[in-house]
């Protein structure tokens, strides 16, 4: 899984398009979260200090084939420099003299940001003509954006193809090495934690982990399809009837290669999901949930979980325990945090909902990679081939 770092690339005064994500929230032209931004920084910095010039390039959100100004990624550039203590480029265009004027203006050893990669349709096509262009800006490619890694756009793929040096950026490389050794080389035992919504979205993790895991622990409102489809009553709760047979086929491969298989046996119902309203923990084979739904695992699946991800050497978390954005049921999704905080050895969480709940819990700090694409890490985790890792030279 080694790939070639930006920090084995000679960058002195070579101009260096580095493919970042810079795809954050924005509303009325101010940036509502800089975290992504500021995952990008080890790596401009790096760019910057070897005595290139960074070109940064990055889409946001999703216009629809061509320029869209709420899409801009104008503000990026201010936040950009306040974050840096510099002057940043910005070019009206990511390709073309516009491109290619604000390169000149920044000079040697100065830093440039390109307009929204999406506003070409071709950037999403893959089109060869399209990444041709955007190699014509630079002499060096480097990805850091691993969140986009698993699309094979001009930007992520295309542009390798005409570069003669290509790298991963400090955080791609971050990314790479922790989820791939886990994978590959893990210290044991090794515990993966998978919640959220739908067996579906986690089924080919769920089939890849099957093999390298000591113990699988399922949370969330994926565990209902397992749950029915051991007999249990499940109420309203969201289920996935036509994977009620792979769920027991998952859960028949489990045992059978010896992995310890945790499903919750309570529960937290509630007839709605919304604040405010009467809750009940009841057992998980209790038929009383009746026309209600179960929204977070109840304190003895809390209480065991947590003794399974106390005793393990590597874990991987992605997805809540429960609607953990309602207080009445982030009870779970709470002590699974700490409890992986806890864990003395890697700790990985797989982007999206995790995130946000390990820093609700105020432990973010205490994981050992936390990683920033939720997509991405899901592929990535569930076997598939990332095109824009893929493409990155490997070390020799």
């Amino acid at each position: 899984m080694a790939k070639v770092s930006v920090k084995d690339l000679d960058l002195k005064g070579k101009r260096v398009f580095i493919r970042v994500d810079f795809n954050v929230p924005i509303k009325n032209g101010a940036i509502k979260d800089d975290t992504r931004v500021r995952a990008s920084l080890p790596t401009i910095t790096h760019v910057l200090e070897q005595g290139g010039t960074a070109i940064c390039a990055s889409h946001l959100g999703r216009p629809k084939g061509g320029p869209n100004p709420e899409m801009s990624l104008a503000p990026v550039a201010t936040r950009l420099g306040e974050l840096l203590g510099r002057p940043v480029v910005f070019a009206t265009d990511c390709v073309g003299e516009p491109a290619r004027a604000a390169i000149a203006k920044a000079g040697s050893n100065g830093l440039v940001l390109l307009e929204n990669l999406r506003f070409h349709p071709e950037e999403e096509k893959n089109d060869p003509a399209f990444a041709k262009q955007l190699a014509e800006l630079a002499d060096v490619y480097v990805n850091d954006a691993f969140g986009s890694a698993h699309r094979a756009h001009a930007s992520t793929e295309g542009i390798a193809r005409h570069m003669k040096l290509a790298g991963a950026g400090l955080l791609m490389a971050d990314e790479v090495a922790y989820m791939g050794k886990a994978l590959e080389a893990p210290e044991r035992p090794f515990v993966a934690v998978l919640g959220g919504a739908k067996v579906s979205d986690k089924l080919e993790v769920i089939q890849n982990l099957l093999g390298k895991v000591d113990a699988l622990v399922i949370g969330g409102a994926m565990a209902y399809t397992f749950l029915k489809a051991r007999g249990l009553p499940v109420g309203t709760s969201l289920v996935e009837d036509d994977l009620l047979d792979e769920a027991r086929t998952i859960e028949a491969n489990a045992k059978a290669r010896g992995i310890r298989f945790e499903l919750p046996t309570d529960h937290v119902v509630a007839e709605k999901l919304e604040a405010g309203v009467p809750t009940e923990t009841l057992a998980v084979s209790d038929p009383r949930i009746g026309d209600r739904m179960g929204l977070d695992i109840g304190p003895e699946t809390v209480k065991r979980y947590a003794e399974v991800i106390a005793g393990a050497h590597t874990v991987v978390w992605n997805g809540p325990m429960g609607v953990f954005e309602i207080d009445a049921f982030a009870a779970g999704t709470n002590a699974v945090a700490q409890a992986v905080a806890g864990v003395q050895g890697t700790t990985i969480i797989g982007g999206g909902d995790s995130i946000s709940a390990v820093t609700k819990a105020g432990v973010a700090k205490k994981i050992s990679h936390i990683s920033t694409g939720g997509g991405a890490s899901l592929e990535f985790l569930g076997g598939r081939t990332l095109p824009g890792v893929a493409i990155l030279p490997d070390t020799r």
